[in-house]
Order: C-alpha cells, then structure tokens, then sequence
C-alpha cells in the first residue's frame, strides 16, 4: 500500500502545539488535541459587516477594516455632515464634518482622518477646504490650490496626497497645514481609485472627459507620474484599499466593474474570483490588500463588507 511518505515525500510530523507556518496541504499530528490537521488554502471572500446608521454616498472613509470611519457624502435630503465610526462590527456616531459634501478626496486613520476637496449640490458648489479628525472632533486644515470633486487620497493626515478629479485634474501634497502643487498626471481623470503613501501611491481607472472609462494606472514616488500596466476593468468610483506593491480596488461604475475586485502587487492587476455581495458606485473603502471594508454607495445604500483575502488556515482532519 502506498504510504504519505511515498507520495508527499515526507514523513507526518508530530507537534504539540500547531505550527504557526507549514505547507499547504502537509499534514501533521497534534499530539495534545490527539488530531491529525492540515493547511488548507481558504479563498478570498466578501462578507457582510455591519450597517451604517445613515445610509448615503460619496462620502470619505480611512482606517482599518477594525477600525475605520466614514464622512459626509449624499442621501435623498442632500449632502450629509454625519460621521460614523465603525469597530469591526458595528456602526457608531462621531463627531459631525463642519462642511457638508460629497465626492471627496480622505486620507489617514480613524482617530486621525482628512477629508478634503468635494461637491456641495445643493448651492453648487465645489470645496478646496480640509477637515482634519482627531476621534471625536473635526478641525479646519489648509486649503486645496482649487476646488475640487470626485477627487483620490493616498498617506496620512499629516502627509497626504490628492490625486485627480473635476473639474481640473491635478495632485496636491499636504504637510499637515499647507497643499503644495506636485507633477502633473499623465492621463486627466475623475472618480479614480488610489491607494498608497504620499511618497509611494498608485492610481487608477475613473472618468475621462467629457464621458468615457479608462483602465490606465499610474505610479507616484514623490515627484513623478509614471504610467504602467492598466487594471484590467474600465471603471470609476468604487473603493480601494492598500500600499503601491499591494493594492486593492472593488466595486464603482458602470456594469460590469459594479461588484468586480482587482488585487495589485506593484507590477500587474489579477481579477479575483471574489466579488462584491452588493453591486455598488460612489462609494468608498479602506483597509489593507488583505482585510478590507467597502462602505455604502450608490443607490444609497447602508451596508458595509469586509474583504479577507486567500490564506492558509489550519483545519483538523476528520472523516466526514
């Protein structure tokens, strides 16, 4: 009779404790529980978390997935002020933005979040101002260059980056007071997807003027725009977590792109088999590659997901 040895090339092992690392698919024996076990690979999934109070879109997130918040953005009574925070589980209230508005660019984590540029539609009118968040309340920070929406962020509230938007197109650098005017991009867009520090961010997809999608990426090392490998769906509007060799982008506009989730390691985009429970646009995300949050969106939705990406995980043998 064949034996593991045989085919794996390698006797069971015996442990008193699980392994913290092995290979997916070796077996071993756990001489405490008295249980043969194993490392399996369990697919990347999206997973219903907690509802947001308010449901709306547009508005800015940052954070974790653990720990995240969300800002503004638009419900049928018009752009919103309302800030939520959320632990993992469940939605709570925090301290109102002092400017209404949606489509706006965020950076940073919970207990220190920025939100800046976005649309008013109500007066019609487009916002240069920053907010800063300390956990519970909302402060002026400095100014955008211009006004404007549908903007990207990248970094932290003292070290940000905007990237895109309308109705000009640019990127912008924030020092924790001041917005400095950085190089240009290289293809003009709105509703793109960032992701990154300010020194190190990667961008792409969105609107490009006056009504068309793109797919085209760009990289930012803190003075120059380079252009390399595009995403592979055309889109705008959806959400995004991540760093420059490890990014992700989920969700936006229009079908099919709406539920789609593109993972990026620096060089290429793969399109995960993992998709959105929700189809959504004008909405946002925050998180890392592997544990992300998608949050609210378009037709005014309440819902929130979580991402957990492809992993090995221990699991016991048994014969069932």
């Amino acid at each position: 009779m064949t034996t593991y040895k045989e085919i794996f090339g390698k006797y069971v092992k015996n442990y008193s404790s699980d392994p913290s690392s092995d290979i997916e698919g070796q077996i071993w024996y756990n001489t405490t529980s008295g249980t043969f076990k194993s490392q399996v690979l369990v697919a990347a999934a999206w997973a219903a978390g907690g509802n947001l109070g308010t449901g709306r879109y547009g508005g800015g997130s940052a954070g974790t997935q653990t720990q995240a918040l969300y800002a503004g953005g638009y419900n049928p009574g018009g752009s919103s002020v309302a800030t939520e925070e959320y632990d993992g589980s469940s939605w709570t209230a925090g301290g109102n933005i002092s400017t209404s508005r949606q489509g706006q660019g965020d950076a940073g984590t919970q207990t220190a979040g920025l939100i800046f540029g976005g649309y008013q539609p109500t007066t019609f009118t487009y916002r240069n101002n920053a907010e800063e968040y300390d956990g519970s309340t909302w402060t002026a920070g400095g100014n955008l260059p211009v006004a404007i929406t549908q903007l990207a962020g990248a970094g932290t509230q003292t070290a940000a980056l905007s990237m895109g938007g309308s109705p000009t197109s640019s990127s912008n650098e924030y020092d924790g007071s001041t917005w400095g005017s950085t190089a240009s991009l290289n293809t003009s867009r709105f509703g793109n997807f960032g992701f990154g520090t300010q020194t190190a961010a990667a961008m792409t997809a969105g609107e490009l003027p006056p009504s068309a999608f793109t797919n085209v990426t760009e990289e930012y090392d803190g003075s120059t725009w380079t252009t390399v490998n595009s995403s592979n769906l055309s889109r705008k509007l959806g959400g995004s977590a991540g760093i420059q060799t490890a990014g992700l982008i989920f969700g936006g506009a229009p079908a099919p792109a709406a539920n789609a989730t593109e993972s990026y390691d620096g060089t290429n985009w793969t399109t995960l088999s993992a998709n959105l429970t929700s189809s959504r646009g004008y909405m946002k995300g925050c998180g890392t590659q592997t544990l992300a949050l998608a949050i609210a969106g378009n037709p005014t939705l309440n819902s929130t997901e979580e991402f957990t990406g492809a992993a090995l995980t221990t699991k016991t043998i048994t014969t069932s």
